[in-house]
């Protein structure tokens, strides 16, 4: 196994990961204001799910949104 090759790859995958459900995240509460759905105060609960085949690793984070 090549370590650096290794890293490498968990590093770019965990940056596509952060900079799309970022985008996401801001398009979907952008919306949801636009709507009226939320009013701008809130703190939306969230979780993370990573799952690996062939290693059986499940892992979930959870945390908090704060809008304000």
């Amino acid at each position: 196994m090549n370590d650096e090759i290794f890293h490498q790859s968990i590093r770019r995958l965990l940056k596509n990961v952060g900079v799309n459900s970022q985008q996401a995240i801001e398009q979907a509460v952008a919306k949801a204001l636009a709507e009226g759905r939320l009013k701008g105060d809130e703190s939306l609960p969230a979780s993370v799910r990573v799952q690996v085949a062939g290693l059986e690793l499940d892992l979930e984070f959870e945390g908090d949104i704060t809008l304000e």
